[in-house]
C-alpha cells in the first residue's frame, strides 16, 4: 500500500513539474507577441509631430509588459489543470489556440482604439446588441479586415514557432531528469510561485488592477498599456456591474462614498435621509407664473464632432446653411459628450444614467419615472421619436414606447411615407427626417410637441445620396490631424447633416412657429476620423461635440465658453421650454447667470460618464490624481489636480448611479 501511494505521489510530482515547464513555455511567446503588438500600435497611431519624454514611453512599455505577463501567466496557471497530462499533439493545439486568441484580441483592441480612441470597453458588446449584420458590414467596409486577419495569422504562427523552438531546446520531458528530489522540489516551488506572482503582476504591492493602467500624464500613452485580453476583461467587469442593480451602493463605493448621504453632503444637498437625498435630485425652482410652453425639438446628431466647426469658413465649409444661424444662437463651444457611443449617450441623455446598457433588459420595458420623454408627456406634450435608423436597433421600438414617447417614426415609417427613399445599411438618408419634420410642424396640434431626433448618415461608411454635391474645401485650413483615410468623406457627411439641420432651422425661424419653438442640437460622440488628440493642447477635444440652442429672444448668458457636457442639456432646455417635472438634476442650467465657482451644483465642469471629468484647467479620471492632464489653451500658473473638484464630481457621479439602482432594483427582482 505504501509503495502504491509513493508511486502515485511520484507520478503526480513528475506530472506537476512537467506541467509547470509547459506552462512557462506557453507564457514566454505570448508575452513576446503581445508586447510586439503594443509597439506596433504605438507606432501606427503615433500622431505626426507629437513629442513626449522617452521615460514616458519606457514606463508604458514596462507597464504593458507587466500586464502581458499577468494575462499570460493566468492562462498558464489555469491550464495547469490539463498541461501535465495531455499528449504532445494536444499541447501544441492548446498553444496554437491560445496564441491565436491573444493575438486576435489585441488586434481588435488596436482597431477599437483607432475608432473609439479608447481600449476595448463595454461598447464592444454592441456587436451582438446592435444590428449585427450592419455592424459587420461597416467593419468590412471601414477596416482592413483581410490584412488584419493575415497579420493575426502571421503573428500567431510566429508565437507558435518561437514556442516550438523553445520547447525543442528546453526538452520539457527531460528537465531536471535524474536530479535529486530536493532540487526538483525547489524547482517546482520556484516555478509555481513565479507563475502565481506573474499572474498577480507584482511581488509586494497589490495585484495589477484597472487603476494601474495610468502611468503617465498622457492619456494617449496610457491607452497603449492594456492588451486586448485585459481590456476585454475590464469591459466584461463593467458590463456585469451595469447589469446588476441589486446593490444600490456599488457606484457610490467605487467613487469613495459609503452612502448617498455622504455624497449629498459634499454637494451641499439635503442629506438627513436617503429619501431627502432622492427628493433633492429632482427638486427645481418653480417657473415664473404664466410661463408659456414651447415646442422643443432636440436633435442628437450622429458623430457631430466639435473640431470641424473650429475651422468653418467660406473656404472650408462644413456647416452649409447652419453657419449663418449661429450668429443668433446659443452655441456652447466647450462641450463634452456623455459617452463614446450612440446608444450609451442616448441613455445618458434620456435617463440621466451613468449605467449603460440600462434598457436592453426588463428595466427598459417599464416606465422610468424621470425619463426625459415621460417628463415632457406628463407636462402636457405630445412626444415623438424621429430617426432615420430602424427603431428595432437595440429594441428602441419597444423601449421608447415604455419610456414616454407617444409616436416612434423610424426608417420604415419614413420609407412608407416617402416610397422613393432607399433603405441603406443603417436606414434612410437624413433628408427624409427633415422632410417629415417640416410636414409635421405644419400640421395643427392641440398640444405642444417634444421631438427627439436621431440622425444617422454621418456614420461609417460615410455614404451619401447620389444627388448630393460635394463641397470643395481648402484642406490647408484644416488644423487637425490628417492621418485618417476617412477624413475627407467624413467631412462631406458632416456637411450634409449640418446643412440639413441649418436649412430646417432657417425655415422654422421664418415660419409661423418662430416664437413658440425651441430647437437644440448636439452630437452623440466624436469620431476617429479627426485624430487621437495625443497632444496636451488638443486633448480636451477628444470628447467634444457642439451644443446649440436656437429660439427667439434667447439670452445666452456667460457660460458659452465654460466646460459643460450632455448632463447639462435638459436642465437648461426644460425651464426654457416651460416644462416642469421631476427630471434629474444631472447638471446645471447653462443659461443661468451669476454662477458661483464655489457652488458644487453649478460649478463649470464637464463629465464623461465612463468616469472622467474636466474643469477649466484640465481633465482627469475620477479619483485618480496622477491622471490629471492640463488642457487649457493658456494654462494658469498652477495648473494642477483639484481635489475639491474631484470629490464633488465623484459625488455627482455616485449619486446618479445610486439613483438608478435604488429606484429600479426592485423592478429587476424575479
Amino acid at each position: 500500500m505504501l509503495t502504491k501511494t509513493r508511486l502515485l505521489l511520484t507520478r503526480f510530482f513528475n506530472g506537476f513539474q512537467f506541467g509547470l515547464v509547459r506552462a512557462w513555455l506557453l507564457v514566454l511567446p505570448l508575452v513576446l507577441v503581445l508586447s510586439l503588438i503594443r509597439w506596433g500600435q504605438l507606432i501606427h497611431f503615433w500622431p505626426s509631430g507629437y513629442t513626449t519624454p522617452v521615460s514616458d514611453v519606457v514606463a508604458v512599455a514596462w507597464q504593458g509588459f507587466r500586464f502581458d505577463l499577468k494575462v499570460s501567466a493566468i492562462a498558464g496557471f489555469v491550464l495547469l489543470l490539463v498541461l501535465p497530462w495531455v499528449s504532445e499533439q494536444v499541447y501544441k493545439r492548446i498553444a496554437a489556440v491560445l496564441a491565436f486568441v491573444f493575438v486576435l484580441l489585441s488586434m481588435v483592441n488596436l482597431h477599437y482604439f483607432g475608432f473609439y480612441k479608447t481600449p476595448i470597453d463595454s461598447l464592444v458588446f454592441g456587436l451582438v446588441e446592435d444590428d449585427t449584420s450592419a455592424v459587420l458590414k461597416t467593419i468590412w467596409h471601414d477596416f482592413p479586415v483581410i490584412g488584419s486577419l493575415f497579420l493575426v495569422a502571421v503573428l500567431s504562427w510566429g508565437a507558435l514557432h518561437v514556442h516550438q523552438r523553445v520547447v525543442a531546446r528546453a526538452a520539457p520531458a527531460g528537465v531536471l531528469q535524474g536530479r535529486s528530489g530536493w532540487l526538483r522540489g525547489l524547482f517546482i516551488l520556484v516555478a509555481f510561485w513565479a507563475l502565481v506572482f506573474a499572474g498577480k503582476g507584482t511581488l509586494r504591492e497589490m495585484a495589477l488592477q484597472r487603476q494601474h493602467l495610468t502611468v503617465t500624464t498622457s492619456q494617449f500613452l496610457n491607452d497603449m498599456v492594456p492588451n486586448g485580453v485585459i481590456a476585454l476583461k475590464y469591459a466584461w467587469d463593467s458590463r456585469g456591474q451595469s447589469q446588476n442593480l441589486q446593490d444600490p451602493l456599488v457606484g457610490l463605493k467605487v467613487m469613495g462614498f459609503d452612502s448617498a448621504r455622504a455624497a449629498a453632503e459634499v454637494l451641499g444637498l439635503p442629506h438627513g435621509s436617503d429619501a431627502e437625498v432622492k427628493a433633492a435630485l429632482t427638486a427645481h425652482p418653480a417657473l415664473p407664473p404664466g410661463t408659456r410652453k414651447k415646442n422643443l425639438l432636440f436633435f442628437l446628431m450622429e458623430s457631430w464632432s466639435a473640431e470641424p466647426m473650429l475651422y468653418q469658413s467660406p473656404q472650408f465649409d462644413v456647416l452649409g446653411r447652419m453657419a449663418p444661424t449661429l450668429e443668433h444662437a446659443c452655441h456652447f463651444n466647450n462641450f463634452d459628450s456623455a459617452h463614446a457611443g450612440t446608444h450609451p449617450s442616448m441613455e445618458a441623455i434620456l435617463f440621466s444614467t451613468p449605467i449603460t446598457p440600462l434598457t436592453l433588459g426588463d428595466v427598459g420595458r417599464k416606465p422610468i419615472p424621470w425619463a426625459t420623454a415621460k417628463i415632457a408627456r406628463d407636462a402636457g406634450y405630445r412626444t415623438l421619436f424621429v430617426s432615420s435608423v430602424r427603431a428595432g436597433w437595440r429594441g428602441l421600438d419597444r423601449v421608447l414606447q415604455a419610456q414616454g414617447f407617444d409616436e416612434i417614426i423610424d426608417a420604415n415609417s419614413l420609407k412608407a411615407a416617402y416610397p422613393e427613399a432607399t433603405l441603406g445599411l443603417w436606414g434612410v438618408w437624413d433628408d427624409y427626417v427633415f422632410r417629415y419634420l417640416k410636414t409635421r410642424m405644419a400640421q395643427p396640434s392641440d398640444k405642444p410637441l417634444f421631438v427627439f431626433v436621431l440622425t444617422s448618415t454621418n456614420h461609417p461608411p460615410y455614404d451619401l445620396p447620389p444627388e448630393y454635391k460635394r463641397v470643395p474645401r481648402d484642406m490647408a485650413l484644416w488644423k487637425g490631424e490628417t492621418s485618417s483615410d476617412t477624413l475627407l468623406p467624413n467631412l462631406d457627411t458632416y456637411h450634409y447633416a449640418a446643412d440639413l439641420l441649418g436649412g430646417f432651422v432657417q425655415e422654422m425661424q421664418q415660419g409661423p412657429h418662430k416664437s413658440d419653438t425651441l430647437i437644440a442640437a448636439t452630437g452623440d460622440h466624436n469620431v476617429r476620423s479627426f485624430g487621437v488628440y495625443a497632444e496636451a493642447s488638443r486633448h480636451y477635444l477628444i470628447r467634444q461635440v457642439p451644443f446649440v440652442i436656437w429660439g427667439e429672444g434667447l439670452n445666452c448668458g456667460p457660460q458659452q465658453a465654460l466646460p459643460a457636457s450632455h448632463r447639462d442639456m435638459f436642465n437648461t432646455l426644460f425651464p426654457l421650454a416651460g416644462i416642469e417635472g421631476p427630471y434629474i438634476n444631472a447638471g446645471r442650467n447653462l443659461l443661468q447667470s451669476g454662477i458661483e465657482a464655489a457652488d458644487p451644483i453649478n460649478a463649470a465642469r464637464a463629465m464623461f460618464f465612463t468616469g472622467e471629468a474636466r474643469n477649466a484647467q484640465g481633465m482627469w479620471q475620477l479619483g485618480n490624481k496622477s491622471s490629471f492632464v492640463c488642457t487649457a489653451a493658456k494654462p494658469a500658473e498652477h495648473c494642477e489636480f483639484n481635489a475639491r473638484d474631484d470629490q464633488q464630481e465623484r459625488a455627482r457621479y455616485g449619486l446618479l448611479d445610486w439613483n438608478v439602482r435604488i429606484s429600479l432594483r426592485k423592478e429587476t427582482k424575479p
